[in-house]
């Protein structure tokens, strides 16, 4: 059967269809070679192997493991969520011009300022949930529009296809960051996005033992896509063959980890929206946030596993809240097994998030004993 007539589930859990080529074995294997033999005649033994710093097998089928997921015509790995980010900003050119979306990730919205800088480059920043502040932006014209949907830690939801119309309408190339989603709850080429990016290391992994990200395309002949594969490969910006099989793993239950961490969030997001010592509760799945509708068309599956929460009082008391959590780990990142919440502005002092600000990523332990745990914590 194609990949196209397969579900994301059947997909992930047979790895694309790999297997270990050397046994037979159902589990694809490792191939963690450095170099690879020529013949007596001087020919590679593996025509698409000569050295490993982008050619090897095993990165290659977690590649195309994600691949197939996004629907996208390529997928490159690389050793982390912003050596991916930088890869695609270094294609924009000295002089050039870039809108992207407040309010997202600190780290990228931190580098990018810099690199712009750096390289003379105009960039607008904007509300890109305001389709006329986004097309405001989108009347001069641009290299690269950068969106991040749901957004980190606000879960803002831009509509994808009215910001790839917009995009191209200004001559642009409109890329996604949909960590906070995955492929599975949003193929964000298939709403007109030209490239997809993820910070592999969360939910894609989602056993937070490994650290990579992806670019995945609409065309792999376009300019920019053969400039950033020529890049990684010059550069040696590359994942390494544990590393990737590690992923690969994580990929198998990509789609059944989702949809309990969608269920357990959304019960969670439920519960402190009635909780009257939440002020506001951030997630696409309740019917009053701003994103709902968009994110209802969007999202396939569920609306992610993560969420922002205000608390009511001073940073102090949000700071004890999460202090008295039990079975939510104080530690950054998000998308794994396990829950977590961060309280935001002690890990980006400098981005301008409240202190009363906690972000919740929600694992797969049983809901009902979350609920407890944030209720004792939050009665403290």
């Amino acid at each position: 059967m194609s990949d196209k007539r397969l579900h994301p589930a059947t997909i992930a859990a047979r790895a694309a269809g790999a297997l270990n080529a050397g046994d037979g074995g159902v589990i694809p294997g490792i191939s963690v070679a450095t170099t690879y033999a020529r013949g007596a005649d001087n020919a590679l033994l593996h025509p698409r192997n000569m050295y490993c710093r982008d050619e090897n097998d095993t990165v290659r089928q977690a590649e195309e493991v994600i691949r197939q997921l996004e629907g996208a015509e390529e997928s490159l790995l690389f050793p982390s969520g912003m050596a991916s980010v930088t890869a695609l900003f270094r294609t924009v050119p000295d002089g050039g011009r870039v809108v992207m979306q407040s309010g997202i990730y600190w780290g990228v919205t931190s580098w990018v300022r810099g690199h712009c800088a750096r390289h003379g480059i105009t960039l607008e920043e904007v509300d890109a949930t305001d389709a006329g502040a986004l097309g405001a932006a989108c009347e001069t014209p641009a290299d690269l529009v950068w969106i991040e949907v749901p957004s980190n830690p606000w879960l803002k939801t831009v509509d994808i296809a009215r910001a790839a119309d917009l995009a191209h309408g200004a001559g642009a190339l409109l890329a996604v960051d949909g960590t906070a989603a995955s492929p599975v709850l949003t193929r964000a080429l298939d709403f007109g996005a030209d490239i997809s990016m993820h910070s592999a290391t969360k939910s894609m992994n989602g056993h937070t033992d490994v650290v990579a990200g992806v670019l995945s395309c609409r065309d792999r002949a376009a300019r920019v896509w053969q400039e950033i594969a020529r890049e990684r490969h010059d550069g040696g910006a590359i994942l390494g063959p544990f590393e990737a099989w590690l992923l690969m793993r994580g990929l198998r239950t990509l789609p059944l980890r989702m949809e309990r961490m969608c269920e357990n969030a959304l019960r969670v997001a439920q519960a402190l929206d009635a909780h009257e010592g939440i002020e506001a509760v951030w997630y696409p799945g309740l019917p009053g946030h701003p994103g709902h509708e968009v994110a209802a068309r969007q999202m396939t599956g569920g609306f992610g596993c993560l969420l922002s929460v205000l608390v009511r009082g001073d940073a102090a008391r949000a700071i004890g809240v999460a202090g008295r959590l039990q079975l939510f780990h104080r530690a950054t990142s998000l998308g794994g097994v396990e829950s977590l919440v961060e309280h935001r502005a002690t890990i980006e002092p400098d981005s301008g998030i409240p202190g009363t600000l906690l972000r919740l990523s929600v694992g797969i332990e049983d809901a009902g004993d979350l609920i407890a745990d944030l209720r004792q914590a939050l009665g403290g």
